[in-house]
């Protein structure tokens, strides 16, 4: 069987682009990749991408000059973790309070690593995560 490698994007669906924008851009200080009218996406540690899309803004397939990308779109509050190394836990922490952002919950697992999880303004429940969640990672 062929290989994968990574997963390359994942997405996320908000209400309100501009404050989506802020959130990520502004609170996680994600560098801003793309922004237009339906989505911006952000660059995360160099090797993948965060798409963050306008509800109902993607379910339509969008024709490019290269081809067309299929309609999709979600509801409800979803998830994604962010990779950060035990060293930055601290200081994450500290960013998250001074930006007014309340730490719902802190899970140390077996294998050592620790995750902090929080919300972001569309309710998406974000994680950070230290070496030691995955065998993986």
């Amino acid at each position: 069987m062929p290989k994968l490698n990574a997963v390359l994007e994942t997405a996320l669906y908000v209400d309100d682009l501009s404050r989506a924008r802020e959130f990520y851009e502004g609170s996680l200080g994600l560098p801003l990749l793309l922004s237009n009218k339906r989505m911006c996406v952000f660059d995360v540690g160099g090797r993948s991408a965060l798409l963050v899309f306008l509800r109902g803004g993607s379910s339509e397939d969008m024709t490019t000059p290269g081809g067309t990308i299929p309609g999709h779109d979600g509801q409800g509050p979803l998830h994604i973790a962010f990779a950060i190394s035990a060293d930055e836990l601290g200081p994450w922490e500290g960013k998250l309070e001074e930006r007014g952002i309340p730490i719902e919950s802190r899970v140390t697992w077996p294998r050592g690593g620790t995750s902090v999880y929080f919300r972001d303004p569309d309710g998406h429940v974000l994680e950070l995560a230290t070496p030691g969640l995955w065998a993986t990672y």
